[in-house]
């Protein structure tokens, strides 16, 4: 069914634009000429969607067969809901304006823990069945993918089927999948059947889990033999080769990431203990220069942004940065656009770097030093030092910046108030290298600002078996910090640490946290990531309705043979390296990167990648 908003609900809301598409490079194809539709739905707002690299590659990927037309879909902010509910106005995918109930596949990307009542949200609007079992022959079915897919369970009673991995190869092995079993005309559950044979595919009716008394888990497995063990997530082993597009939607309003984004390489090399996407995305493969200055060109030409961006979980890691840096600003100095290198290491920084990269326009710069004093920084593994951030920031001071953000996480494994306090102790070592500088160099408008995320242990990293500080703990030490910083150059940002607790909630949870999440969407729970919405009491409600503790996800310190929940996925790092990863944690003991030797993490079984050649 098509349906055209009307513009007097358009007039009544914020920011008409997210709901109207017809953007400058959007696809429209005639539904009735294809043989599947798939709604690529992104559980947050436009703005924040629109951002994601993800879904741009995977858009025109899948827009590119002729056979399947692929539109998207965001929530709805809460003015525009309202006015849905309202008049009965079911959810809609952009291009065509047409409800979702009736598409192929409806695949949601799991980018952060507290979208996941949006996911609820968003097919309570377009009127499908929450439940898997609930939707009935002829109904989408619903899939994910993306980081938080690899601890699938807490949504495992709500999706179909989840795709671990990288999109790109199997996304289309699905749908060739799916087209077939259309004209064959068989049941539901046999497509779900087929589909669960695909290499990366976890399908999670087709596993039981059963529960020691204490509440942990006893075993995961299989109904029935033809079900994989281990569910083996799937990368792009050539990265050179990936599809890319040569063309990108262009918004007509502002959106947080507005500008070409280049994706330099995927994986880490650096293994901070704390860090799930440094070890979920092994190994580490790149792209060439010479391919990236040709994705840049054909995408500056096909959208006319005027800032690039490389994007990466390290940038400054990329074996060819050097020369990478010199083509593009070539290309960006004679059209006159900018190029911004977000993720910088301190301990690879250089003004040289620092000019090429911001030669067009100066703008901050962002460190993530993640703890304050270097016995905390050999814990996370993080392998740099004070002297490499003070060296970095002098340098940047003496070329002209004066706008520094600094990251750092609190309540880490082993952290003391000692440690806490070396935080504002580094951010005043950096006001110092400022005044360190002769003024003839300086600006003259130092702002410092200290940031600090509450950590969240995360499936598979080493610290997935630790338990995280309690929110009076994580709330004392954001006081703690508070009263060592007084200086007028420097800011403190937190985060809320309630917040902080709900996501280690869903990042360790199983199975039995679904009907949690569906008694919280009854409540009202909403655009948890956004604080004007995050409703804590009505969490805390939503859990005691459904007997769950929720401290036995967070405040317990699990054992090594404790049957996680997603100790059936594959992600390639064995647990016998985060084992042993946990155990040098403790000993303050760091470890190599992957280019200085083979950690034996185990990601070689994918073949490929530069940081075992």
């Amino acid at each position: 069914m098509t349906q055209k908003i009307d513009d007097r609900i358009l007039s009544r809301v914020q920011k008409p634009t997210r709901y109207i598409g017809n953007e400058w490079n959007s696809i429209h194809k005639d539904p009735e000429k294809v043989d599947v539709r798939f709604a690529f739905c992104f559980p947050d707002i436009y703005e924040v969607g629109m951002s994601h690299l993800g879904m741009k590659i995977l858009y025109h990927m899948l827009n590119d067969r002729e056979d399947v037309y692929c539109e998207r879909v965001f929530a709805p902010w809460v003015d525009m809901e309202q006015k849905m509910r309202e008049y009965n106005i079911p959810l809609f995918a952009l291009e065509s304006g047409d409800t979702i109930t009736d598409f192929d596949f409806l695949g949601f990307t799991l980018q952060y823990e507290m979208s996941y009542t949006n996911i609820v949200n968003m097919l309570d609007l377009a009127k499908i069945p929450l439940l898997s079992t609930d939707r009935k022959e002829g109904q989408p079915f619903i899939c994910a993918g993306g980081p938080c897919a690899y601890n699938p369970e807490p949504l495992a009673d709500i999706i179909d089927f989840f795709i671990m991995g990288e999109g790109e190869e199997v996304l289309n092995e699905i749908m060739d999948l799916y087209i077939d079993w259309k004209k064959s005309k068989e049941s539901r559950i046999a497509f779900l059947d087929s589909v669960s044979q695909i290499e990366g595919v976890y399908v999670p009716r087709f596993y039981n889990v059963k529960y020691n008394h204490d509440g942990t888990i006893h075993k995961i497995a299989g109904v029935e033999e033809k079900y994989p063990a281990k569910i083996k997530k799937r990368i792009i082993k050539k990265l050179e080769h990936a599809y890319f597009p040569d063309k990108i939607i262009v918004p007509f309003m502002e959106i947080v990431h507005d500008r070409i984004m280049l994706e330099v390489f995927r994986g880490c090399t650096r293994g901070c203990r704390f860090c799930q996407a440094g070890m979920v995305y092994r190994p580490v493969r790149e792209r060439s220069p010479e391919k990236l200055l040709e994705i840049a060109q054909a995408l500056q030409k096909a959208s006319g942004y005027e800032e690039i961006s490389l994007a990466s979980l390290s940038t400054s890691d990329y074996s060819a940065l050097e020369k990478l840096t010199r083509e593009l600003i070539e290309m960006t100095e004679k059209e006159k656009i900018n190029l911004s290198l977000p993720s910088l290491r301190v301990d690879s920084f250089s003004l040289e770097l620092m000019e090429k990269v911001q030669k067009v326009r100066k703008s901050g710069l962002t460190f993530a030093p993640e703890a304050g004093t270097q016995k905390m920084r050999d814990v996370i593994n993080k392998g740099v030092t004070e002297e490499d951030l003070i060296r970095s920031v002098t340098l940047a001071f003496e070329g002209g910046w004066d706008n520094v953000k600094l990251y750092f996480m609190i309540g880490l494994p082993t952290e003391t108030l000692e440690d806490v306090a070396g935080i504002a102790d580094l951010a005043y070592k950096v006001v110092d290298a400022y005044f360190s500088v002769s003024k003839e160099k300086r600006s003259g408008r130092l702002a410092v600002t200290v940031s600090t995320s509450s950590f969240v242990p995360k499936a598979f990293t080493p610290f997935q078996w630790h338990p995280q500080d309690t929110i009076e703990q994580l709330r004392e030490k954001q006081k703690y910090l508070q009263s060592k910083i007084k200086n007028k150059h420097i800011k403190y940002n937190w985060h809320d640490p309630e917040l902080s607790f709900l996501e280690a909630v869903f990042a360790r949870g199983d199975r039995k946290l679904s009907k949690v999440l569906i008694e919280a969407h009854k409540r009202g729970c909403k655009f948890d990531g956004w604080s004007e919405h995050f409703d804590f009491e009505k969490w805390m409600q939503a859990f005691e309705a459904c007997g769950i503790d929720p401290k036995f996800y967070t405040s317990r310190n699990r054992k090594y043979n404790e049957v996680l929940p997603w100790d059936h996925i594959d992600v390639g790092v064995t647990k016998k390296f985060l084992i042993r990863e946990a155990q040098k944690a403790f000993s303050g003991e760091t470890t190599p990167h992957c280019r200085q030797e083979c950690t034996g993490c185990g990601a070689t079984i994918f073949g490929g990648g530069v940081c075992i050649e």
